[in-house]
């Protein structure tokens, strides 16, 4: 491991790697293109890091001045990228990284004019990515490596097109390491056409997943539900909690019922701005707010540190979306909850949702 980035891992108190920065930094697959199965939650930023250590730096260990860019990393959501930017600018901080982000949603002549400064890594969703490129404002001749991260989440929001063009546009000989939480024939197929002999690397931890949630399925009478999210959330007492709502009505009038009884929220969902959504994230960071009621699409790629319970206001309508929403907490080691309030007529949907997760759930009524 390059000196810089093991002294940001002391920095930062790190003792040991998780199982997938483990593996995707082994000594034999420094030069190989990866395919890499990893669950959000798993520490594959930090992994995906690391792993581009050699690939970025050569033999120094730190960057030269910032000209154009050597690392795109991809991501699928504004809010991911924004989170795999700060991880990487502290990882990369003690080799005098230059950062730079190109996202939808955010000023496009500031993102130009960073891009003009130069950059050593940029963080990007695909469609303002692409269109940089196709207006000239960012040059990829000297890309070593592109990271995708959440490559099935990008497929399955559409960006493929966007995907197939940038990757043709970066260097041939570039390394490229693809992330996804599943590797269906989309993803492998992708991964044909743009890696070169890519190594599979599934480790023992996402082979099971979430080891480190308890999943809780909490029966309440038809009318109750909304009263269970409240008692749910006093019984837990956790410094950080997410409840998930299936419509941004619900989210609303959650949201509303928190408040009235003291709790400190924050909403998200898909009406608000950027700057508001931002201002939301930041409250929970920061533990002004303890409790955010979020739709699943507002709530996609985001990292909140330390949310130690999940509640499923709402059952999802897919065992995927369960996956996802619990990957918020349980995360790089920690312990999590997740609680799916479950009334009489949708407790047959409940089973067969964990049936198809492959998740094992202990019954009982909700907290009174």
């Amino acid at each position: 491991m390059k000196k810089a980035l093991a002294d940001a891992l002391t920095q930062r108190r790190y003792e040991t790697l998780t199982p997938v920065q483990k593996a995707v930094t082994e000594a034999q697959l420094q030069n190989a293109d990866l395919l890499v199965s990893a669950q959000t939650g798993s520490g594959k930023t930090v992994g995906f890091g690391l792993a581009l250590g050699e690939t970025l730096l050569g033999t120094q260990d730190n960057f030269g001045s910032a000209e154009a860019p050597l690392a795109l990393i991809i991501a699928p959501t504004r809010e991911l990228a924004l989170q795999v930017k700060r991880e990487l600018a502290w990882l990369y901080a003690p080799a005098g990284v230059v950062m730079a982000s190109c996202v939808g949603g955010m000023d496009m002549r500031d993102e130009r004019r960073a891009l003009g400064r130069g950059a050593h890594i940029v963080v990007a969703t695909p469609g303002r990515l692409r269109d940089h490129i196709m207006r000239g404002s960012i040059d990829l001749s000297a890309v070593r490596g592109v990271v995708l991260d959440e490559a099935d989440e990008m497929l399955d929001l559409g960006f493929r097109e966007d995907l197939e063009f940038i990757l043709g546009e970066a260097p041939d000989d570039r390394r490229t390491l693809m992330f996804s939480a599943t590797v269906p024939k989309a993803i492998a197929t992708l991964a044909k056409s743009y890696q070169r002999d890519a190594v599979r690397v599934t480790t023992v931890a996402e082979t099971k997943p979430h080891n480190d949630i308890k999943y809780h399925a909490m029966t309440v009478a038809n009318h109750d539900a909304e009263n269970a999210i409240i008692n749910i959330l006093r019984f837990y007492e956790a410094p950080n909690a997410i409840v998930f709502c299936n419509t941004r009505a619900m989210v609303n009038r959650v949201t509303t019922r928190l408040s009235n009884r003291n709790f400190s929220v924050v909403a998200l969902s898909g009406e608000l701005s950027q700057a508001e959504r931002s201002h939301a994230l930041q409250a929970m960071r920061d533990g002004r707010a303890r409790v955010c009621v979020a739709t699943d699409v507002a709530a996609r790629g985001i990292d909140l540190p330390g949310l130690d319970l999940v509640v499923h206001a709402e059952l999802p309508n897919n065992h995927e979306t369960l996956l996802n929403r619990s990957g918020r907490t349980g995360r790089a080691g920690r312990k999590g909850e997740s609680c799916l309030i479950v009334t009489a007529k949708l407790r047959r949907k409940a089973e067969r949702i964990l049936q198809a997760a492959k998740l094992v759930a202990e019954w009982g009524e909700a907290p009174a």
